[in-house]
């Protein structure tokens, strides 16, 4: 089983976000009491990060989609919703790209109650695989690390 967190946490100094990743497991860290208009910079530099180090794959009508595919890496970025009014989250995938839109004003802790249970929707399409250490980590595979 693939699962993906978000949370609010308290983190280093001068630091908004970072992450953390296991067998079938995902977590990323934003720190408490920030809003999404001072969230979004940090998380898309670390959502940077995690792409260029770890190993999660779309698969995209039957093509597996990376990081480094040539003619549509792999991404993953949060944008300050255009829509008025915002809902909590609306995610929106295309081959390659993943855009998560959120209400600037709205707090992680707020985020975080409708985002979670987004992310596990999402990935219950199975789309997505995570390379771990050789084995590949699907919706279907037995277990996960929990937080």
């Amino acid at each position: 089983m693939l699962r993906v967190v978000y949370q609010p946490a308290t983190l280093r100094p001068g630091c908004l976000s970072d992450w953390y990743e296991d067998r079938g497991y995902l977590e990323f860290r934003v720190a408490a009491g920030t809003r999404a208009r001072q969230f979004i910079p940090s998380l898309n530099a670390t959502l940077r990060d995690f792409m260029k180090n770890a190993q999660w794959y779309q698969l995209w009508e039957g093509e597996i989609i990376s990081a480094d595919h040539p003619q549509s890496p792999l991404r993953c970025t949060y944008e300050v919703s255009p829509f008025r009014p915002a809902p909590p989250v609306d995610i929106r995938e295309r081959k390659g790209a993943v855009t998560l839109y959120l209400p600037g004003s709205a707090s992680i802790e707020e985020v975080v109650q409708v985002l979670n249970p987004s992310i596990e929707e999402f990935l219950a399409g199975g789309q997505w695989f995570q390379l771990w250490h050789g084995e590949i980590v699907t919706m279907d595979s037995p277990g996960s690390v929990a937080a």
